[in-house]
């Protein structure tokens, strides 16, 4: 018999560690191949760790609610067939001459230890004096930034159980780095003015009645307050509005979606018709597809359209579309399609989150005319999709003008007014309206 080591998989760059949150199998229970055998929650997504082989569940290394490292042996798989490690000890065969070591090597060896364990700080230790938790990855980026334990222990924590996150202390040294240094003041000029430190402000007290319910916000509900909160510290946020026709897409589309859904097995939805209409018009205009780091102004290459989708709990997640200017309508519908239903059923990876340049949120299929939506860091753009509603218009011909039955839309664009400017949020939701209200009735698909 083998013994398979289960490791947790990496999820994506920017996620170094995540929680067990239940597991799937108990020891001693039958795994298959691509079964999954965890439940793992990141700072981004919730997502299952399948089993690379089929076996036995012999040993679980880590208890739910701990924070295991990318990397890391979660669990140990008995599998058939001949540990690897059997085959090697008979090959090691070695004279004494070949696997002796000088006594002066050795004490050099030791030597050079002995000075690296010098050298090398105390790192933060695990848990404080008051038992909390820190991860790995928290207390690396705590002994690189210079951050005590007393101060790491004023650091409000989102994660589950109020654990510090790498969000949580990444701000808090923002923070403290845009703090301006005081300098020493004379004890008798000192004036009673204190200031609260913004780890400490609370907020303003609720008063709760003997009839209220008290619920706790969820992990994700978290992240996406902090999430919006700093978004609005950091963006100048502006919008514009316009309002676009759209009768042309709406009767080409009911033409058409039957003999779609018959040759491509998808459903077509207005959601692709839009979305593959943005890409386009991203690509005419490419400092709308940008990002903002200090002083400087990051022209993304690829166009990775975000699109808002709703959980299941009520929660927003943004799936990503990569290089969504490459695809044509039958790839787009298939990508949204895809990333809408495994939104739905808690089934997208890390990776598939992140990235994105842009981002559309269609706040219409809540039935909203129109919003203005917070841009969606590091991004500086976001485009909100209202509902198509038939209105009496105005429309012009060549024999006069006449009122007559249209569908419309609203679309707002919120952008960063730090490097977006009104011309550019405009233009580029104009362009929008006249690559839709163009849209061809007798194109194919």
């Amino acid at each position: 018999m083998a013994r398979f080591e289960l490791k947790l998989p990496k999820m994506g760059e920017s996620v170094a560690e995540a929680t067990i949150t239940s597991w799937l199998k108990e020891v001693g229970e039958t795994v298959e191949l691509d079964e999954a055998i965890v439940e793992i929650a990141t700072d981004k997504v919730d997502s299952e760790v399948p089993s690379e082989v089929e076996g036995t569940l012999v040993e679980i290394l880590f208890e739910k609610d701990e924070v295991v490292a990318v990397g890391a042996t979660i669990a140990i798989i008995e599998t058939d067939g001949e540990d690897e490690s059997s085959d090697n000890e008979e090959t090691v065969v070695s004279s004494d001459s070949e696997i002796s070591v000088e006594k002066s090597q050795i004490a050099e060896v030791e030597k050079t230890v002995e000075k690296a364990n010098k050298v090398v700080a105390t790192p933060v230790s695990k848990t404080s004096n008051t038992g909390k938790f820190y991860s790995p990855l928290v207390r690396n980026i705590a002994k690189t930034e210079g951050v005590s334990m007393e101060e790491l222990e004023t650091i409000a924590g989102s994660g589950k159980d109020g654990r510090v996150t790498k969000e949580d202390i990444l701000l808090y040294i923002e923070n403290r780095k845009s703090t301006p240094k005081t300098t020493a003041v004379p004890k008798q000029e000192i004036r009673v003015e204190k200031s609260i430190p913004k780890e400490v402000q609370k907020a303003t007290p609720v008063s709760v009645n003997g009839g209220d319910e008290i619920v706790e916000m969820s992990r994700m509900g978290k992240l996406v307050a902090k999430h919006m909160v700093n978004s609005v510290q950091t963006s100048a946020h502006v919008q514009s509005f316009i309002e676009i026709d759209v009768t042309n897409i709406v009767k080409w589309r009911t033409k058409v979606k039957d003999a779609f859904f018959k040759r491509e097995g998808e459903k077509l939805t207005f959601t692709p018709i839009l979305m593959h209409a943005v890409a386009t018009t991203i690509k005419k205009y490419p400092l709308i597809n940008i990002a903002v780091d200090g002083e400087h102004i990051i022209k993304k290459k690829n166009i990775n359209l975000g699109m808002a989708a709703a959980l299941p709990d009520g929660n927003l997640i943004v799936p990503v579309i990569k290089n969504a200017d490459q695809l044509n309508l039958v790839g787009m519908t298939k990508s949204v399609n895809d990333l809408a239903t495994r939104a739905r059923n808690n089934a997208l990876k890390p990776d598939e989150i992140q990235g994105g340049t842009y981002t559309v949120t269609n706040v219409g299929s809540f039935g909203s005319v129109m919003g203005t939506p917070i841009i969606n860091q590091p991004q500086v753009a976001i485009l909100a999709l209202g509902a198509i509603r038939k209105i009496p218009a105005v429309i012009e011909t060549p024999e006069g003008d006449f009122i007559g039955i249209r569908q419309k839309m609203f679309v707002s664009h919120s952008y960063d007014h730090r490097v977006v400017n009104g011309a550019l949020g405009g233009m580029f939701i104009k362009t929008l309206k006249e690559t839709l209200e163009a849209w061809d009735v007798n194109q194919d698909f």
